[in-house]
């Protein structure tokens, strides 16, 4: 009966009654399309997994180079971004390179929409590349295999851009962060600046009460579960336990939140809705090889920055060898890759932020407050914001005195000084931070660290015995049918099956769907049982979560009890009373380079001109404030040019950054008193010079305090100090026009 015929009762209840309709019309409509959203849905998904090569990026784009057709084969591809109309490409930037995470997911997340992080570096003017991947791995494939092809995938991209100012920047989100880093520590000289967005590099670290994921490889007896899951497969592990294991994280979402957000919005969330479950439903698989050296080389056996790792030539992996500055990107809000993970390798590789320096090594982090860890390089928000920012700004940051800073971001506003010197909608600053300022994250104890070392001692054993006593029976009894079988019986498969057209039932729900569109009425927003609605919502989701956090507890109270018994530990060949430490030293080669190289950079301290000058000058008045501002740079990029002489590239600018920072910070009083032998004779020169120092150095806030002190000295060494402000200040036009001109 349609509903406009409905005659509801006069009286008090009337009001009430007329609500209970509307909401239980608009409840079963809102049901009906649901349910076709999850038959989109599945017929979406194996409309994906049927295609060769499936993806979500959403730019064209050309083929590159096959990994396929590699001597040693991987089902890895490099991929050219073409630019969607109206984008421009400045060739002589340096490309960006997005190397996207092989966890269980299909590749496309780096370019996942406009607002990505492909999105925001080609609005910047860079050409863009992308390195995905097949569904199935090559026979023989490796992690090491993988990263030698990622090499010849660089060295393809390098040599496609010989006018490029700067050597490549990569991106690698997630799973894809340590693999750049690995290959990044082999290969430096393909590197421009690395940006690791969510990727776990110190697999212990965390606090207690949060992040219990890090308990899992313990709780479960080590990674002899990961041989026997690829073993059952056929010799091939399926991604879709990982993201099952992701999934597990979050049951209020998994199991409630996901779907009642569709539910509830039905009229509005579909597409959105769809695109993401493109990806998170395109489900590939890893050779046994691989799976095992992630397992047990980096998440139980956190090797990557103790140095354990040892390629098959017997090169050993050291994230120190990386040359290139290292943007890490994290978020307090990640319960997949925390703050600790993905900074903690940090304090494991170095004693202090002067042992970074001696390395030659610039580390730039940023810690969002609350995006969670797809967020990190999914989210619009984020990528208007923090990868703008680090796409825009990417010769900054690689031109940055070696050290460790923190990425900070302020709104521009009217107000902002020479805002027409930042780009974009946020002002970004690096920040001089020291070692402290992780340590004060958290992070484990020594009991903690023998815990970990005992689950990892536990997981090796619990390997040999399965590898020695269960997998001749377990491959024995395994056809490939079987394989196939336990293959697609997965439960995150079958319920992507099950509400797709392939079940026969749903046919009627599509009917169903297209006669409620045309008669589709929304409840209004004030209706009272909508209100109940949200309230039930709310309260399935504090259950959830309560449920979560309760299991979490559990699993974190008997893992530190478990490992943490004195007993076990001294059974396992770990002493009870050690002071643990993971910290390496420096090895006594790198020491006696580093002598060296000291002794160079003090005999040049007299060398140089001008520029030369400048240069030092302005590392020394501006190292008072402990920060850098984008705006400075802009204004900078003017001192990159010698007025006399030919333009400096941006190697050749870094490499004079460098190289004065240095003499600075080895002996300043003498690299200071060097800079009048530096100096020309000409006044006008001198007085030009000056100027746009001042002005780079106000560039983002009045020289005030010591700045204005060692301002002062400058003006001294330059032969200025008896000038007035108006002499300065009248010199400046011809400098900008040099500068210009060259």
């Amino acid at each position: 009966m349609p509903t406009e015929n409905l005659k509801l009762p006069d009286g008090p209840l009337s009001g009430l009654v007329a609500s209970a309709v509307e909401y239980l019309v608009d409840a079963g409509q809102r049901s009906v399309l649901f349910l076709d959203i999850m038959r989109q849905r599945g017929d979406q998904y194996r409309e994906h997994i049927a295609q060769t090569a499936p993806h979500v990026l959403q730019y064209a784009a050309e083929l590159i180079t096959d990994g396929r057709t590699l001597d040693d084969p991987v089902n890895y591809a490099l991929v050219r971004i073409i630019p969607p109309k109206g984008v421009e490409i400045d060739m002589t930037r340096r490309p960006f390179v997005v190397v996207d995470p092989r966890a269980g997911h299909g590749p496309g997340i780096g370019g996942f929409k406009a607002d990505s992080e492909i999105g925001v570096a080609m609005k910047a003017g860079h050409p863009c590349y992308f390195i995905g991947f097949l569904p199935e791995p090559m026979p023989g494939q490796t992690i090491e295999r993988i990263a030698r092809a990622e090499a010849k995938f660089l060295e393809t991209v390098i040599s496609r851009h010989p006018d490029a100012d700067g050597k490549p920047c990569v991106i690698g989100n997630c799973q894809a962060g340590w693999a750049v880093m690995i290959l990044a520590s082999l290969r430096p000289e393909l590197f421009g600046p690395l940006i690791i967005a969510g990727a776990p590099l110190a697999y212990w670290a965390g606090v207690h009460g949060k992040y219990p994921m890090r308990y899992s490889g313990g709780l479960l007896g080590g990674s002899w579960l990961t041989a026997l899951t690829s073993d059952l497969g056929g010799g091939k592990f399926d991604g879709a336990w990982l993201v099952q294991n992701f999934e597990n994280q979050n049951p209020s979402n998994t199991l409630w939140t996901k779907q009642y957000n569709v539910y509830s919005k039905v009229d509005t969330e579909a597409e959105r809705y769809l695109d993401f479950e493109r990806w998170w439903g395109g489900h590939v698989n890893l050779n046994a090889e691989e799976i095992q050296f992630i397992v047990d080389e980096l998440f139980i056996g956190n090797n990557l920055a103790a140095g354990r790792i040892e390629m098959s030539d017997g090169e050993k992996v050291d994230l120190r060898n990386i040359r290139s500055p290292i943007v890490v990107f994290c978020s307090k809000g990640d319960n997949v890759t925390p703050p600790q993970q993905a900074l903690d390798w940090i304090l494991d590789c170095y004693a202090d932020v002067d042992e970074i320096r001696a390395y030659g090594q610039t580390i730039v982090y940023s810690v969002h407050e609350n995006v969670g860890h797809l967020g990190i390089f999914v989210s619009g928000g984020v990528a208007k914001k923090e990868h703008a920012e680090f796409s825009s700004n990417i010769d900054l940051i690689d031109v940055l005195p070696p050290g460790l800073y923190e990425a900070t971001f302020e709104a521009r506003g009217e107000d902002t000084l020479n805002s027409d010197l930042a780009v974009g909608q946020w002002v970004m600053r690096c920040e001089a931070r020291t070692l402290d300022d992780i340590r004060a994250m958290g992070g484990n104890s020594p009991e903690d660290e023998r815990r970990f070392a005992a689950a990892k001692r536990v997981s090796e054993l619990n390997l040999a015995a399965y590898q020695k006593f269960l997998r001749p029976l377990v491959k024995g009894m395994v056809t490939p049918q079987l394989a196939e079988w336990a293959h697609k019986m997965h439960p995150l498969r079958l319920q992507y099956e099950a509400f797709s057209s392939k079940n026969p039932w749903m046919a009627t729900i599509k009917e169903a769907a297209d006669r409620v569109e045309d008669r589709r009425k929304p409840v209004s927003k004030d209706n009272p049982f909508l209100a109940f609605q949200e309230q039930m919502s709310k309260q399935i989701v504090r259950a959830l979560d309560s449920w979560r956090d309760a299991q979490e507890a559990l699993s974190e109270t008997i893992f530190l009890n478990v490992y943490g018994s004195p007993a076990l530990q001294a059974a396992l060949g770990i002493d009870p009373t050690a002071e643990p430490s993971r910290r390496r030293e420096m090895s006594a080669e790198h020491r006696a380079m580093l002598e060296r190289r000291i002794a160079e950079l003090k005999a040049k301290i007299g060398e140089g001109g001008l520029r030369e000058a400048a240069i030092r000058a302005l590392l020394y008045v501006g190292s008072a404030r402990g920060m850098i501002d984008e705006r400075s740079i802009e204004a900078l990029r003017q001192v990159r040019r010698d007025h006399s002489g030919p333009r400096m590239t941006l190697a050749e600018f870094k490499m004079l950054v460098r190289e004065q920072f240095f003499m600075l910070l080895l002996d300043r009083e003498a690299a200071l008193a060097a800079i009048p032998k530096l100096l020309p004779d000409d006044m006008n020169q001198r007085r030009a010079a000056f100027v746009a120092m001042r002005e780079v150095l106000s560039a983002s806030e009045d020289i005030t305090g010591e700045r204005a002190i060692r301002l002062k000295r400058v003006a001294e060494l330059f032969g200025l100090d008896g000038e007035g402000e108006g002499e300065l200040t009248s010199n400046v036009a011809p400098f900008d026009s040099q500068a210009k001109a060259s």
